[in-house]
């Protein structure tokens, strides 16, 4: 595990440069929404798509050290494919030149669809449970309307938690990539932390999945820290989000990982809240959605809000592994 943090640490570090590069040298930056924090404007053009060297850190890394449990496959495949959509999203954003990129409805049908697919190949292959467990307190069986097509079992309830749990997490860390170095600070110590649970419950090769994600994320804040050279785009944002749910899915944490990922959770929650509370009143709850906009706008400079939603962040990824770790003590007492 702590060799797949450095190895994937020091290939994002030993290729970013060259990625900087070759990015500025084709003026391939960031769009910066028109309607965001004034200060946000002189981060227009900044290269974009630092998510694509991440990936490739995270995959080398994987495949070398990683072992070849089917469940570790299905992890990097799904979470590179989501890459693979980010990309996408961020050309669009390059060729256009505004912040649009792909429809809105254009990614949700890529991102089900990847999860779906998910889904099935968990339970059906790697036999992964379709059942979600509040600790302390009760197991809910998902699977109790259950279809077999062709010897496929498809959980219906499971495989619409499963869809609302990926697909949510990974528009959530999408949102919360803002700020230089949020994201990838706040998924560091939560991969960490998922490596660890990933390690306790003996599944050796997605513990250095894990590893790997907190790695290149380590590796990536060198270059991504304030003021950023480079922004990791969806290419890593909508990825990241994706592996921390499939990784709460085959650990059979989901419950858990809204708590380890509790910053990403409240982050989207204040954008629904925005959302909604303007449609019925014609006014804003916050500043400026997501969370660390509304910071921003009641003057806390970007690096403060950066600092202090890592503290946020680490102090509820602990509190979620604590909850793991006492349960699993209690189980064998």
């Amino acid at each position: 595990m702590f060799l797949a943090i450095v190895l994937s640490a020091v290939i994002t570090i030993a290729i970013m440069p060259a990625w900087i590069r070759l990015l500025r040298r084709d003026n391939i930056g960031q769009q910066v929404r028109a309607d965001g924090p004034e200060s946000h404007l002189v981060k227009q053009g900044t290269p974009t798509m630092g998510g694509a060297v991440m990936l490739l850190a995270i995959a080398v890394t994987t495949v070398v050290l990683g072992g070849w449990r089917p469940e570790m496959w299905l992890l990097l495949a799904t979470t590179l494919l989501t890459g693979v959509l980010g990309l996408v999203d961020d050309a669009s954003k390059v060729l256009k030149k505004n912040t649009l990129g792909l429809k809105p409805r254009a990614k949700l049908i890529g991102q089900f669809s990847l999860v779906v697919v998910f889904c099935l190949l968990a339970v059906n292959l790697c036999g992964v449970e379709p059942t979600v467990h509040i600790p302390f307190l009760v197991t809910f069986d998902l699977g109790i309307l259950t279809t077999t097509i062709g010897g496929v079992q498809i959980p219906w309830l499971y495989l619409l938690f499963v869809l609302i749990l990926i697909a949510g997490m990974s528009n959530a860390v999408n949102l919360t990539d803002g700020l230089d170095g949020l994201a990838s600070g706040t998924v560091m110590v939560v991969m960490m932390l998922m490596a660890a649970i990933a390690y306790r419950s003996d599944m050796f090769g997605e513990a250095v999945f894990a590893a790997a994600i907190a790695g290149t994320c380590i590796g990536f804040l060198w270059f991504n820290s304030f003021p950023a050279d480079i922004f990791m785009g969806d290419t890593g944002s909508l990825a990241l989000g994706t592996a921390l749910g499939c990784l709460a899915v085959v650990t059979k944490t989901e419950v858990i990982s809204l708590v380890l990922g509790g910053l990403f959770v409240a982050e989207a929650l204040s954008v629904m809240i925005q959302v909604f509370y303007y449609k019925r009143t014609r006014k804003r709850l916050f500043l400026m959605a997501p969370l660390h906009h509304h910071f921003e706008k009641k003057g806390w400079s970007e690096v403060k809000v950066v600092v202090r939603f890592w503290i946020v962040s680490g102090s509820l990824a602990a509190l979620g592994f604590f909850i793991y770790f006492a349960e699993s003590v209690l189980a064998v007492v």
